[in-house]
């Protein structure tokens, strides 16, 4: 990781019967561990911030836990994934948030429990103070939250979390800010920084389960260029394989993948296939045999290799804890060994939670055995990441090291970020769905994961329109940039519903591609800072409660807020404009609007609000080209927008 976290030596302060203080580096923080009842205390100069404790809570056998007491906090945030808001829930009235990596097609709204990926770091805020508690735990995990304001009996707020985990050790760490760009950092020092992409990744990504053969494909990629739509990547879902066997090729329907893949890198785009983490039980496959031969599958309890269904029906599942087999399902992307790619050729692994149709909620038991006799109750929200990291070494080891990966993965953990990109998973197509992407994807930015998006127009259903358009919109504005749906969906190309229609989504997706100079800018400043593109307006406004509880709008960068339309048929929405000081400029009049208010802003189906920050530079292209490639080569323009001090001068 780079760089590594400093360390520095605790000195003991004063010491007595019942307790020891220590402390570190300047002497402002101090670590207070009291004898009995047992608990430890992080203070700030005289200020208690973080208790730990136990308040004799019950516990199940090998299940570890311990009580947390923020004080002074009363918005916290992060523990994603879930389908909630930015601000996390008291939970004294339902269950506790839960971390626990699960198969959830077209997933609860507003919920607490766990959906595909799993980062165990929540983010308190306070207008003085940000700090993290990061539980590095992989076994199942719930997270009580309990606020308490302040009153006649207590002079501050406080927030107390309960951290329960399945199994494991307690392996828990503060990071004491003291500003949010100061926490990111710390916690991309422990768990690496977000992966800079290659710029073709922060284009336009059209997906579908599933395009049928490769004359669809390239009548797709024709239909970009014909109505005039910029795109970089097209998608193949689960049916280009022969039976579901991946690393393989149906060649009734994409006999020649190679010139499939030729024909689109003349035009400077990529393919991307998926990989998903079961193998089909076939011994008459290479693959299978080399899998099952070479020691690289789970066990189940009885010591043999454990089988489950999915997609290709009776499967076997990589032991990806395992180095030996992340190493062989590396070497598994080589050109020599994958039949039919080539280097532009790009990943996608799904169902890696893992999906098991036929398991315990959808998923691998708890009693299978990995790589050296772990359980796989100690380490089940990794296993998608350890695949994940598998294919980035493979792509990484394709080039020589020379060109950097992407990869798509359903399922995460902490740490994901330093290996490319997420998304939401199965969506619905709804304005709901819509209006909550926001917050998930908030939600992940906070915990590292940067690179990240919503599939533009829900997995499931068919979008009207209106929202349709909306979402493109939104979308273009949000890291991760891709459309995708199911098979039994109506197809929903750009250009498929009417010229209106087309021409809004047109705007959009050449928008997005003139600001990618600035996207790529800020994804180099979470490359090595870990600050990340997307954020929580309390991450620029950090002493404004306006913003604590904000979750439809946000800032990209330091220069730009976005406030997406996720309703349908508003002639007017709400923007807050932070910061009494500020000067804020709607990037389509350039009208200038004061800071510290909120606007009723007029839009119609072509709008949506977008304000640069005065004392900012925005650097565009000058226009979208067809792809990245070709946007790369034109002429650069930049914005300057005066802050308020310099407008009083002029005055």
């Amino acid at each position: 990781l780079f760089p590594s976290p400093s360390s520095g030596r605790l000195r003991v302060e004063r010491q007595s019967e019942d307790s020891v203080t220590l402390s570190w580096s300047s002497g402002r923080h101090r670590l207070c561990v009291w004898r009995f009842p047992f608990r430890l205390e992080i203070l700030c100069e005289d200020e208690v911030m973080v208790t730990f404790n136990s308040k004799d809570k019950t516990l199940m056998h090998d299940s570890i836990g311990a009580d947390l007491c923020l004080h002074g906090f009363s918005h916290v945030y992060g523990l994603p994934e879930h389908a909630d808001g930015l601000q996390l829930r008291d939970t004294r009235d339902g269950d506790p948030y839960r971390l626990y990596n699960l198969d959830v097609f077209a997933y609860d709204l507003y919920s607490r429990l766990g959906l595909y990926g799993s980062v165990p770091l929540l983010v308190a805020h306070k207008a003085d103070r940000t700090l993290g508690v990061f539980w590095l735990n992989a076994s199942e995990t719930f997270v009580n939250v309990h606020y308490s304001p302040s009153d006649h009996q207590r002079v501050e707020p406080q927030t107390d979390v309960h951290w329960l985990s399945e199994s494991g050790v307690i392996d828990c760490m503060v990071l004491l800010g003291p500003g949010p760009q100061q926490l990111f950092t710390q916690y991309g020092q422990l768990t690496g920084y977000q992966a800079l992409p290659p710029l073709f990744a922060l284009g336009y990504h059209q997906c579908r389960w599933n395009y049928d053969d490769e004359a669809d494909v390239k009548a797709v990629d024709a239909g970009f260029d014909r109505h005039d739509i910029p795109y970089d990547v097209i998608w193949l879902d689960i049916e280009h394989t022969d039976g579901k066997r991946y690393f393989t090729w149906d060649s009734a329907l994409f006999p020649e993948p190679a010139g499939l893949q030729r024909h689109l890198e003349k035009k400077k785009r990529k393919l991307v296939v998926i990989t998903d983490p079961h193998i089909k039980v076939d011994p008459d496959w290479s693959l299978c045999r080399e899998a099952r031969d070479g020691g690289h599958l789970v066990k189940n309890r009885e010591g043999h290799i454990y089988k489950g269904s999915c997609w290709p029906g009776e499967s076997y599942y990589l032991d990806f804890s395992s180095p030996d087999t992340r190493a062989w399902y590396s070497r598994c992307f080589g050109l020599d060994k994958y039949k039919g790619s080539t280097p532009s050729l790009f990943v996608w692994n799904d169902m890696n939670e893992p999906s098991v149709f036929d398991g315990p909620e959808q998923t691998m038991p708890k009693d299978a055995v990995h790589c050296g006799g772990w359980e796989h109750r100690e380490l089940h929200n990794l296993y998608g990441f350890y695949q994940h990291m598998a294919t980035a070494e493979g792509l990484i080891t394709r080039s020589g090291g020379s060109e950097r990966p992407f990869v798509l993965s359903r399922s995460f953990f902490a740490g994901s970020q330093r290996l490319g990109a997420v998304w939401t998973g199965d969506n619905v197509a709804s304005w709901e769905y819509l209006s909550i992407s926001i917050p998930m994807l908030l939600s992940l930015s906070v915990t590292g994961i940067a690179f990240c998006g919503a599939d533009v127009g829900g997995f499931v259903q068919d979008p009207e329109p209106e929202l349709l358009v909306r979402w493109y919109q939104a979308a273009a504005l949000q890291p991760f940039f891709r459309g995708h749906s199911a098979k039994w969906t109506k197809r929903r190309e750009p250009w498929l519903f009417g010229e209106k229609v087309t021409a809004a989504i047109r705007t959009v997706i050449q928008e997005r591609y003139c600001l990618l100079p600035y996207w790529y800018t800020l994804f180099h400043l979470a490359h090595t800072s870990g600050l990340p593109p997307l954020r929580p307006l309390w991450v620029e406004f950090p002493g404004e409660q306006s913003t604590f509880t904000v979750d439809n709008q946000y800032m990209i960068g330091g220069a730009l807020l976005a406030r997406p339309v996720t309703d349908p048929h508003v002639q007017e929405v709400k923007v807050l404009l932070p910061g009494s000081g500020e000067v804020w400029y709607d990037v389509h009049s350039t009208k200038a609007h004061k800071g510290g208010q909120t606007l009723s802003l007029p839009v119609s189906l072509d709008t949506v609000p977008v304000f640069q920050r005065g004392g900012s530079v925005v650097c565009r292209s000058t226009g979208s080209g067809s792809c990245t490639a070709e946007q790369q080569q034109l002429p650069l323009s930049i914005t300057v927008a005066l802050n308020s001090l310099v407008i009083t001068m002029f005055i």
